[in-house]
């Protein structure tokens, strides 16, 4: 591992949380990549003049992120970083793809479905009427981060599994001459069910977030109303925060 790595003894920080701060900004810029291996506790620990539970600490704060994994016989590797993804009008593709984390989809569900009552409540139309189902599994270097259910006004533009499965969907909304105005958004979490946990590698009863966006055009027209879960131990919804005066 060939890190810039060092600790300030003279910092009031502790200095397992100098190390673990470090590692994890080296994950997150992509210094250490997926499957990277730390090395040996004792050689880091000599290479810094840090004792041996100081490094233990550090890695184990970043085992209990999600950041690191212990492997018997093989060491302390790099596993994927969480998303963080701010709340903003933007698509899943976009922000993963801006974030460096190599988005994928793999379509589950691309069909026209009577409306039910909530699905007709979101969009403004009638209940039982037809609207378009599209059901997504969202990849982020090739380990499921998010399962997407979008329901959108039937007819409102072309829906085939391969653009689906190649770009995001408010690429192709603007593509087709549709402007983004504004949305309805509220986030959640709950546990997984048995079939949500199969489909995004967790156990079963795993801690999901959930988000529903319903999503509006410059004339007001609702035009997407998407169900969402994510994996919580992959993902997190960042908030900024301003004073008010």
């Amino acid at each position: 591992m060939s890190l810039q790595l060092g600790v300030d003894r003279t910092s009031p920080v502790p200095l397992y949380f100098q190390l673990s701060q470090q590692l994890e900004a080296a994950i997150e810029h992509g210094t250490l990549t997926p499957g990277s291996l730390l090395g040996n506790e004792i050689d880091l620990a000599g290479r810094l003049g840090l004792s041996r539970p100081t490094v233990r600490q550090a890695i184990q704060s970043l085992v209990d992120k999600g950041l690191l994994v212990r492997r018997r016989g093989v060491g302390t590797q790099v596993v994927h970083s969480q998303v963080k993804r701010p709340l903003a009008l933007s698509s899943l593709y976009d922000d993963l793809e801006a974030a460096g984390q190599r988005p994928a989809t793999r379509v589950l569900t691309n069909a026209v479905e009577p409306a039910t009552a909530e699905v007709a409540a979101a969009l403004g139309v009638a209940e039982g009427s037809d609207v378009h189902l599209i059901e997504r599994l969202r990849y982020a270097h090739g380990e499921p981060m998010a399962q997407l259910r979008n329901h959108l006004p039937a007819g409102l533009l072309p829906l085939d599994d391969e653009r689906l499965e190649s770009t995001g969907l408010y690429r192709m909304m603007r593509a087709a001459g549709i402007t983004l105005h504004s949305a309805r958004q509220s986030v959640g979490a709950r546990a997984a069910t048995a079939d949500e946990a199969v489909l995004l590698g967790e156990e079963d009863g795993a801690p999901l977030l959930t988000m529903e966006r319903t999503t509006f055009d410059d004339t007001g027209r609702a035009v997407e109303f998407g169900s969402h879960v994510y994996r919580a131990s992959r993902y997190a919804f960042e908030f900024q925060l301003l004073v008010r005066s």
